[in-house]
Order: structure tokens, then sequence, then C-alpha cells
């Protein structure tokens, strides 16, 4: 049994949940989900980003503390995480104790190996991104790259990390492949960057109080950035249990979006290293979610509300939908149109119909009782074939393959229902029996590959064709005998996008 850490990047609550933190919560729930499969052990961890300069500006128009305006905000959070079932194992909120204590000590190693000075900055700076940007990285008219915004100049007594100290040892560990990011040709992005040479960077604010304090000046809080990416270490016990920080830190992958990428590949290793920790092993980088071709923001009018699209027709079918449609790393464009017309021919008629159909097909031919599972053979060689490329897909964090190749598996078995035509056949017709389990073995398979991006579906599926539990992930010859009976369709079809 393997360890596997899955992190997202922890959602800021300045708004709520939209389908861009959606999109990057699912995929992260669907490679937990299906480590769990595997046997791994696993920790899941997300969470909210809950300090800096917009909380502390958004609380005060709203005439609260920033304390209250974050509780308000993040628990929106854990409820939408809910009703789009992620299956988190923990959910650290950057205002919790455990995370200040953690920031504290992580920062101070840094600071007495010599690699925190103070000095003075003056910079361009978006509100917005809580960030600070070079003029040669704007948009004309001083405009933030992300938001699009108007940037503002800065000016304050800051501390400083010296990043410049550690461009040739990142560009080493991502030349050596130690640091490994997926997709591949995102690490041309980071090498690109780094090869640019790196500047010290400012890491405290004087001219906010809303932030972890710095221990060794209390005139200073942390800058939000480097509070929020030391969340990671906090829910594995940095400083407090070394044996369980040990245990899981190697296992790390942080998944996170291509517009953060300068902050999780370049910043964050540099500051494990001058910490005296290893730097994360693994980044997944996910592409932009976008609208006729624009990214999704209020100012277009072009945003998709996740729990609207839950509410009308389910996690599943929502799950479904983002985790098939885009290939992860790269962009993908997608509307309420297209999903529903996804949910109609995947989910209601090619897999729910086979369900269906196989259900019935083994209740009139069979009596209800379960045909055994014949051995593999040359006429069941593509669907052996179909399950192991679905594995490796998931297993190489491709969940757009993984789910194609359950849907070629179905499909191939719905052929084999022509086929062979159990339904013109006489009860008990050896030629049916065999059709029907390999039909039933392939759908349990199915299964396996769908279950981390539709838990609630595949759980049906098991019931259905009378399993207790998924069991295990190859084929099976013989099988336990049980009863089955006609059940309601598992994905009722929609009309004119009305269930």
């Amino acid at each position: 049994m393997s360890r596997f850490y899955i992190t997202t990047p922890i959602f800021y609550v300045n708004g709520d949940p939209h389908l861009g933190t959606a999109y990057a919560a699912i995929n992260a729930d669907a490679f937990a989900r299906w480590h769990r499969l595997l046997g791994d052990e696993v920790l899941f961890l997300t969470g909210t980003d809950e300090h800096g300069l917009k909380i502390q500006q958004s609380a005060e128009e709203h005439q609260i503390s920033p304390q209250a305006w974050v509780d308000q905000t993040a628990t929106r959070f854990v409820g939408a995480w809910k009703e789009l079932a992620i299956s988190f194992d923990d959910f650290i909120r950057t205002t919790q104790d455990r995370h200040h204590q953690t920031v504290q000590k992580f920062l101070t190693a840094i600071y007495e190996n010599g690699f925190i000075e103070k000095g003075y900055y003056v910079g361009l700076y978006c509100v917005a991104c809580e960030a600070y940007y070079e003029e040669s990285e704007l948009l004309d008219g001083n405009r933030c790259p992300v938001h699009e915004r108007p940037v503002s100049e800065m000016s304050e007594e800051n501390y400083f990390f010296k990043l410049s100290a550690f461009t040739d040892k990142l560009i080493a560990l991502y030349e050596s492949g130690k640091i490994q990011v997926t997709p591949e040709f995102r690490v041309n992005e980071v090498l690109g960057f780094l090869r640019q040479g790196l500047k010290d960077i400012s890491i405290t604010r004087t001219s906010i109080t809303w932030g972890v304090q710095v221990p060794w000046d209390d005139q200073h809080v942390f800058y939000v950035w480097y509070d929020a990416l030391i969340n990671y270490l906090t829910a594995i016990g940095y400083g407090e249990d070394d044996t369980r920080f040990a245990d899981w830190w190697p296992a790390v992958h942080h998944l996170l979006g291509k517009d953060i990428i300068r902050f999780h590949a370049v910043w964050w290793p540099a500051m494990c290293l001058a910490a005296g920790i290893e730097p994360p092993s693994q980044l997944l980088v996910s592409g932009w979610l976008l609208v006729d071709g624009a990214k999704m923001s209020k100012s277009s009018h072009n945003q998709i509300d996740p729990l609207s699209v839950v509410r009308e027709l389910s996690s599943d079918a929502l799950r479904y939908y983002l985790l098939s449609a885009t290939s992860f790393g790269s962009d993908g464009d997608v509307s309420l149109e297209r999903l529903r017309a996804t949910y109609n021919a995947d989910l209601a008629n090619d897999l729910g119909n086979l369900v269906s159909r196989t259900v019935a097909l083994i209740v009139q031919k069979l009596g209800g009782r379960t045909p055994p599972v014949p051995a593999l053979d040359e006429r069941i060689d593509r669907l052996q074939a179909m399950w192991l490329e679905g594995v490796a897909a998931w297993n190489e964090f491709r969940p757009n393959a993984a789910i194609g190749a359950a849907m070629e598996m179905v499909r191939f078995s719905n052929s084999l229902l022509e086929q062979y035509e159990p339904w013109r056949q006489p009860v008990d017709d050896p030629a049916s029996v065999w059709c029907l389990g390999v039909v039933r073995e392939a759908l349990r398979l199915v299964t396996a590959l769908l279950m981390p991006a539709v838990p609630d579906a595949s759980a049906g599926v098991l019931v259905r064709l009378g399993w207790r539990e998924l069991g295990p992930l190859e084929w099976i010859t013989g099988g336990e005998v049980c009863e089955l009976a006609r059940a309601e369709p598992l994905f009722p079809r929609l009309v004119k996008g009305v269930r």
C-alpha cells in the first residue's frame, strides 16, 4: 500500500464558489477516489484562504470584522463541496490556530537560515490577485494579466525572501525531473520563467493587519500568498509531528490552476529549500474553463453556477461533464447546452440504457439469477484492452481518457448484445448466458473506471447488478450467484433541458 497526498489550492473566500473552483475540487476528488480504489492510504486536503487586503476591504465594506466575514464565506465553500460530493479528508482554514503556528515556525526557519531580510519595496500591485507584477507582465494600460484591472503602485517597508538564491537549484530540479509537472508541456513554461532570473520578493506587509503576525517583528504580517502556500504543511504536522510529516510529505501532489503556477512552481519549492525540507514532488496543473472561448468572469456575465447544475440534474452529471469534456491541463470550452447533451448521450442513453437492458435480460431470460463470468478469450480481448487503457489513464492523471475508455467498454458491450441478441434466444441459451456474463462483468469494471467521476451513480450500478461491493480491479471469472430485479433508470433522460 502506498500513500497518496492530494491537495487543491485553497480557495479565496472573497466570493462564492464558482465553476473554476469546483473544477479544481472535482479533479482532485476524482484522483483521491481512484487511489482509494487502488487501496492506497489517501489524504485529500482542501480549504479556504482567509487573509489579505481583499478580505480586510470586503469586511470593512460590509461593516463586520474580517473574522466574521470569512466565517460566513468559508461555510459556503464547505456546503458547496458537500453538494458536489467532494470527499475531502481535511478542510483547512488559514485563520485556524494550527495554521498560524505552522506559518510562524516554517518562516522562522527560513529567517534563521539567512534567507529573509528587511528592505523597502515599491511595486505595481493587483489587489484582486494579492500579487505584485513587473511592468513587462502587465496588459496595456497597466492592467493585471489575470483580472484585467488597473494595478496600483504600492510602497512600504517589507521583509524580503531571497528567491534569487535558488534560480540554479530550481532549474536543476526541473531538468532532472525531481519535481514533476503534469502535463509535461507546463515544465517548459516554468523553466522559461526561471531562466529569466529570479528577483527577491516581498513577503510581509505593514499596511494591513489581517494576516499571520511575523514572530520576530510585530509590526509586520506575512503576505497572504506565503501564508497560503504553507497550508500544505499545516495539515501533515510540520513542526508538531515529525513522523506524520515524514510519512506524508514525500507523497504530496499539488493540484493548481495555470494562473497560479508561478507561486507553486517557483516560490513554493524555493521556500521549502530555504527551510531545509524537500520541495513538493509533483505539480498537477489544470487549464481554464472557458465559455465561448472567453474566461468566465462576473463582468462578462458568462458564469455557470455549479450548484444550480447540481440542483437541476445531479452532482454526477456536472462531475462527469467537467472531467470528460476537457483534457486535464488544457483549456476547455464549456456550456450548459453541451452539458445537457452529454448527459443524455453518455449517461442516459449509453450507460443508463445498458444497465437497464442488462438487468431486464437477466430477469427475463435467466429468472434474475446472475450468469457466471466467463474467462477472457479472443472475443473479449478488446474489453480487457480498454480496461487497461482506463487504468493507465487514471494513474497518469488523464480523467477524460479514463472516462473515454469506460464509455468505449459500454459501447462495445452494447454491440455484444446486438450481436448475440439474447432477447431472441431460448431461456438459458448458452450463448446468451455467456454474453450476459461478459456484459455484467464489463459493467463492473466500467463502474470502477467511472466511480471517481460519478460516485453516486456508480453505487447505483453496483446495486442494480447485484454486487455488494466493487471487488478486485481485474476481470474475475465465475462469481457468486445473486437475484436481480428491475429498478428505476439511473439517469432519466432530459427533454428540452427539463428532467
